[in-house]
């Protein structure tokens, strides 16, 4: 059998807030009637398919300590679009923040909870994307990082570069799910992270026993007895690997 990339999780104080904020700054549309759980994805989408990874807001008090490993970028279809989206975003509760990127032509954003994200200029790569051009994930050795996740996203290598490796659906749709060469080692455990899953039909247990023997490991961060299993992949950062669907 095999997975693929269904959801990107954010742990947040407020769930509903952050999915309303996010549903605005993509054009999606928010589910929030659950205090405790929130979703953001497009209005019609037929989950889960290639066309986009929808944003899941879980309740978790704990405050970010350090700048999350992975975050979204966002397209832009000209510099006037770009300055006018980083503008909307501003006004919606969005801050500008330093990561130390220096003088570059995207613009560095925090959401309402302080998770980073990039406006990028337009850039032809991601004139197809969607409003997400990519999940982007810092990592120490993108190409072993790559080997893994074309296996347990189920996504081929769509570009590789000396620091980056991007996969993307085979179907030539939705985001790119970018790796990038970070020399930051991951320090605590990460407020962002993915969930894949299973077809129907198939088991999550199996698929996470294929998994660990391409490179993850069990981890524990307090889920207790869940029906989803939560793995590390080679570099450490956390994911779950859902039940079919």
């Amino acid at each position: 059998m095999s997975t693929r990339l269904v959801h990107l999780v954010f742990d947040s104080a407020d769930p509903p807030r952050m999915a309303e904020f996010w549903a605005d700054a993509l054009g999606w549309a928010a589910d929030v009637e659950l205090p405790d759980e929130a979703e953001a994805m497009p209005a019609g989408f037929s989950y889960p398919g290639p066309a986009a990874v929808p944003l899941v807001f879980v309740s978790m008090p704990k405050p970010k300590a350090a700048k999350n490993r992975v975050h979204l970028d966002l397209t832009s279809s000209s510099l006037d679009n770009q300055a006018a989206q980083v503008e909307r975003l501003l006004q919606r509760g969005a801050t500008h923040v330093d990561i130390g990127q220096c003088d570059v032509p995207w613009v560095v954003l925090a959401d309402p909870e302080g998770n980073e994200f990039c406006v990028l200029e337009p850039r032809e790569i991601y004139r197809d994307t969607g409003p997400v051009a990519a999940i982007v994930v810092d990592c120490l050795d993108p190409g072993v990082m790559s080997a893994f996740w074309t296996q347990a996203a189920g996504w081929p290598v769509a570009r590789s570069l000396d620091y980056l490796i991007a996969l993307r659906s085979a179907t030539g749709e939705g985001p790119f799910l970018e790796l990038l060469r970070s020399a930051e080692p991951k320090l605590v455990k990460n407020r962002v992270h993915l969930d894949v899953a299973p077809p129907p039909g198939g088991d999550n247990h199996a698929e996470a026993e294929r998994l660990e023997r391409a490179g993850a490991r069990p981890a524990d961060v307090g889920q207790g007895d869940q029906p989803w299993i939560v793995l590390a992949d080679p570099d450490g950062q956390e994911f779950c690997v859902l039940t079919a669907r």
